[in-house]
């Protein structure tokens, strides 16, 4: 008995028989990311009006040089040329957003809202071949593991962050700046924990878990956050940049910071 082998015709871009609204996720991921990229790229380059009083913003800390009170090492140094524009977030946002950048998760969001490769499931697409990320400049992806260490020394010194928002020039109190940074801290930290390479580092490196109780115990504590690895990307995004608008309005006197205690 022979058997015939029909080939389906490949799909011309966007093409497809779906018939549902498919393309407003990958929309909206634009949109968000589009949104957020502009945001933080124009706070980044301001240099002014990222502190009050006890608050720092997250896209500056840790402020390595700066004219803050935060400064760790003092004001710009000597070296840095003059024709070049300072801003101390520039010197520490590279570690922060290429841990974002190369995210699994954070991957497949905007390679289709972005690239559309593929816009969606079932959706034809602009390129008829896949290389996957063997080859430059997409396999650079594959450092996120290095940012993943550098992104939980930043967890550590956002926290100390909100220890010093917690004391003002009269002494301990809680503002709604303290408040805000906590809430930063927290949804960084769900993001960050919940992270695919965490997962295999605080397993052991096992690709059997039930050879050690204690790995499989780490794995699964980190599996609960990576359950919603989504829902905490974006809701620490929104919030980091929130944490700066706030930060940056209170120093600019648009808002207010109320003091709870």
């Amino acid at each position: 008995m022979s058997h015939a082998e029909i080939a389906a015709p490949p799909r011309a871009f966007g093409q497809t028989m779906r018939r549902d609204v498919w393309w407003l996720q990958p929309a909206l991921v634009f949109c968000g990311l589009s949104i957020f990229i502009v945001y933080s790229t124009w706070a980044a380059f301001q240099g002014a009006n990222y502190f009050f009083g006890n608050y720092v913003s997250p896209f500056y800390s840790p402020e390595l040089f700066g004219s803050s009170p935060h400064s760790w090492f003092g004001p710009k140094p000597g070296w840095w040329p003059n024709w070049l524009l300072f801003s101390p977030a520039l010197l520490i946002l590279w570690a922060p957003g290429g841990f974002r950048l190369t995210c699994y998760y954070y991957r497949g969001a905007y390679y289709k809202a972005f690239w559309a490769d593929p816009p969606a499931c079932t959706v034809g697409e602009p390129r008829s071949t896949y290389w996957g990320e063997r080859s430059f400049p997409l396999i650079m992806q594959n450092v996120h593991r290095y940012f993943l260490y550098i992104a939980l020394i930043f967890i550590g010194i956002l926290a100390y962050d909100v220890w010093k928002a917690l004391w003002f020039a009269n002494g301990f109190g809680i503002g709604v700046g303290t408040i805000v940074l906590a809430i930063n801290v927290v949804l960084l930290g769900g993001y960050t924990f919940g992270c695919h390479s965490l997962r295999h580092l605080i397993g052991g490196f096992r690709d059997n878990l039930a050879r050690s109780t204690t790995s499989f115990a780490c794995y699964r504590c980190v599996s609960c956050l990576n359950k919603r690895h989504m829902l905490w990307a974006w809701m620490s995004l929104f919030w980091v940049g929130f944490s700066d608008l706030y930060v940056r309005l209170c120093s600019l006197g648009v808002w207010h910071d109320f003091r709870i205690i």
